[in-house]
């Protein structure tokens, strides 16, 4: 078992990885809330594969994993799991994104009790032409949803503006279309392919003896080891699809989203996700006097949302706010970052968003449902959580500078709005 050891946080992380493959991450923590989630490294990019022995290329519809996600709480008994973990009092739930599917449960109380059928499940698909067909109406409707959710349209938007071929411009669940194709053979398909325990990770954060969980746990674990899936990911230029996109919604203000894309897949991202935080609270803080002025003019009510998002294939940052003056708050955006491009960055601003950025990561670890899932995201991206921490004493300020000036480029800059429908 391999311990790592945060003294900053004072928290541990208990890592063992089973001979099957199978890797589990135990975070003890005093508090009455128990966390735990089994996720696989398979999501809505995952499109294309040569199969475990197989030589001819499997492509899948767009949204399959999403689509099995749904799926796999169906039981051969007639039971779904999701109802049966609910009914003993735990909070189950799935979630799918673009790179590893999630299945989870949180409770205070009969967290034995759960796993039992949480371990079940996970590993005993049973699809059959009728229980895949129920779905996919539920499925449809979801997309639907989706479809009227002006947040997600506008990054959905900025995704097909700023990428050509790279599977993040694919909605998570798919089209009615896409989902049309899915049967109980690709679904098992699938979870033959990417369900395996070396694809896999469980974390489990709460008041757990450490030795006593790893053995319920691996006591349960019935799945066997396989060779790698193979991977096929369409080739990416660097240059954006285009420059602007709009979408009339219904809705009350417009949301602005701006966004740029990073094709400098190489850099340590654990130190430009820490400065991009760091420079989010420089540039688009309360504090800041380019927020100050936007809010006593009536522009915007709340400061805008910077978020890097990134993966083995794709990077890029985005940057999202409400407002009724799209031209004005979109020139003030260009200018401040132009304006702290041209002056550098003094060095108390530094300072002073370097602590809330650290403050923040701290804040992150007191509630065991995040720590999970954020143990979970690094995971399949390689990254050990604690990582942020030890590398934050190595970001200074001329990085900060590097990373503004390499990151916000006009040429790889794309727009998306929402906007009320016209009368």
């Amino acid at each position: 078992m391999q311990i790592i050891e945060n003294n900053k946080i004072k928290e541990k992380l208990y890592i063992e990885k089973l001979e099957n493959g199978l890797t589990i991450i135990v975070m003890p923590k005093k508090t009455r809330k128990k966390y735990i989630v089994w996720s696989a490294n398979f999501g809505s990019i995952d499109n294309k594969f040569y199969s475990q022995g197989e030589s001819d290329l499997t492509i899948v519809p767009d949204g399959i994993a999403h689509y099995l996600e749904h799926k796999l709480f169906e039981q051969e008994n007639g039971k779904n799991s999701l109802d049966v973990l609910t009914s003993i009092g735990v909070e189950a739930n799935a979630y799918t994104t673009n790179d590893h599917t999630a299945y989870l449960y949180e409770c205070t109380d009969n967290f034995d009790e759960a796993l039992e059928e949480f371990m079940n499940y996970v590993q005993h698909p049973y699809f059959t032409d009728e229980n895949v067909e129920k779905e996919r109406g539920i499925i449809e409707q979801e997309i639907m949803m989706y479809d009227d959710y002006p947040e997600w349209a506008v990054y959905m938007n900025a995704m097909k503006a700023m990428y050509k071929n790279n599977g993040i411009n694919i909605d998570v669940a798919g089209t009615k279309e896409t989902i049309a194709k899915i049967d109980k053979e690709k679904l098992y398909k699938i979870y033959n392919s990417f369900y395996y325990p070396n694809n896999m990770v469980i974390v489990v954060a709460g008041d757990f003896n450490t030795n006593e969980i790893l053995e319920k746990i691996k006591s349960k674990v019935v799945l066997k080891s396989k060779e790698d899936v193979k991977r096929v990911y369409n080739e990416e230029p660097k240059e954006i699809v285009k420059k602007y996109v709009e979408k009339e919604m219904n809705i009350s203000m417009p949301i602005l989203l701006i966004g740029y894309k990073d094709n400098n897949l190489e850099e340590n991202k654990v130190r430009k996700n820490i400065a991009i935080e760091i420079l989010s609270t420089i540039l688009f803080s309360k504090s800041t006097d380019f927020f100050k002025n936007l809010y006593e003019s009536g522009k915007v009510t709340t400061n805008p949302v910077i978020n890097y998002e990134f993966s083995k294939t794709f990077s890029h940052l985005l940057i999202q706010v409400q407002t009724n003056f799209i031209e004005e708050v979109m020139k003030a955006i260009d200018m401040q970052i132009e304006n702290v491009k041209k002056n550098g960055i003094t060095d108390e601003d530094f300072y002073r968003a370097q602590k809330s950025v650290y403050g923040n990561y701290v804040k992150d670890y007191n509630d065991v449902s995040n720590i999970a899932t954020i143990i979970v995201s690094d995971y399949f991206k390689n990254i050990n959580s604690f990582d942020y921490f030890e590398e934050f004493k190595s970001i200074n300020k001329l990085y900060v500078e590097k990373i503004l000036k390499e990151l916000f480029v006009e040429e790889e800059k794309i727009i998306s709005v929402i906007k009320p429908i016209k009368e």
